[in-house]
């Protein structure tokens, strides 16, 4: 197939357009390769693309309608995966006209995009931060998500209501697609684990916030890219068993489906940080800090619809990635 991915310079987005293009796909990739994080890591990542003969690197913004619109008509992608945004829950507290920028306005664009250019299946990225202030566990796509308490959360919310919108009105397929806390080799600087390491190694404290209480749905790398490949080979149906008088959320009468993608073993912080001590082979001097605002105490994924759909469930164990990005981390920055 032809693909359009979004955000080809960043964690998921490249790992993405790597497994496509071993599987012999042709992919379109965009990115503007902003600076939020260290841009020469998001060139050594595009660089393991750009070297494959059936891979399109496209610099654009997807805020900027005039450029998205020339790559769809360009290229005629069959499907899309959008993947680029603005990420960050607690910078979006700091920065909240960015999110809306790069998350709302440009997710409008690639709608357009695909509404307009025959696109077969829109997959995008949500997360589990939709979930806000929900305490009953493990987060359903069932459930209502109507509690946000980031701004980063409250965009992500707003992409499903709009996929959703195009689904109905246009008959366009959409999946969206919330992840639970990646990681992995190629992660993003400013996530737990890449700060974790490199303070650790560096003899410098690690700041532990929620005093270390914190529980997470973490989920490797691989098990997301397969996720998002096995989703985007889905093509989502109407649900016929859908009503209004009892709407679920997951599904609909159009062309519409939510996944999580997450380990679905919640670990909690402390141990994933022992983990991590034990493949340094170092101790981590640690700042035990309150809760940060916007943050949520607990994630975990209840998977069940992925599983029934397209026959996948994440099972990397924490000791297996952690042990991955750690080699990693030492052989990219000579640690």
């Amino acid at each position: 197939m032809k693909v359009l991915v979004t955000g080809t310079a960043g964690f998921i987005g490249n790992a993405l357009a790597l497994k496509l293009l071993a599987r012999g796909d042709e992919v379109i990739g965009i990115d503007n390769l902003n600076d939020y994080y260290d841009v020469n890591l998001k060139k050594a990542r595009l660089a393991r693309a750009t070297a494959h003969k059936n891979f399109t690197d496209v610099r654009a913004s997807l805020e900027d309608r005039e450029a998205i619109t020339a790559v769809f008509r360009q290229h005629q992608p069959q499907r899309v995966v959008n993947l680029a945004a603005q990420a960050g829950v607690r910078y979006s507290i700091e920065n909240p006209h960015v999110y809306v920028e790069s998350n709302v306005v440009g997710f409008l664009n690639i709608l357009e995009g695909c509404r307009h250019h025959g696109v077969e299946h829109l997959v995008y990225a949500s997360t589990s931060s939709v979930y806000g202030a929900n305490t009953n566990m493990p987060f359903s796509v069932h459930h209502n998500v109507d509690h946000p308490v980031s701004l980063y959360a409250a965009t992500k919310k707003a992409n499903e209501l709009m996929a959703h919108t195009y689904s109905h009105l246009y008959g366009l397929r959409t999946t969206g697609l919330r992840f639970f806390t990646v990681y992995g080799p190629w992660g993003r600087p400013d996530m737990a684990l890449f700060m974790f390491t490199k303070n650790i190694l560096e003899g410098k404290p690690i700041n532990v916030f929620n005093h270390g209480q914190h529980k997470r749905d973490f989920t490797y790398i691989d098990d997301i890219v397969e996720g998002v490949v096995r989703t985007l080979d889905h093509l989502p149906q109407p649900n016929p068993d859908w009503s209004g008088d009892a709407p679920d959320s997951a599904t609909s009468h159009a062309p519409y489906r939510l996944y999580n993608i997450g380990n679905n073993q919640p670990v909690e912080l402390m141990r994933y940080i022992e983990v991590l001590e034990q493949c340094l082979g170092k101790k981590a001097e640690k700042n035990m800090l309150p809760l940060q605002q916007g943050d949520v105490p607990a994630t975990y994924a209840d998977i069940d619809a992925l599983v029934q759909d397209v026959g996948f469930k994440p099972d990397t164990p924490i000791e297996q990635g952690i042990e991955n990005f750690v080699r990693w981390y030492k052989d990219y920055y000579r640690a």
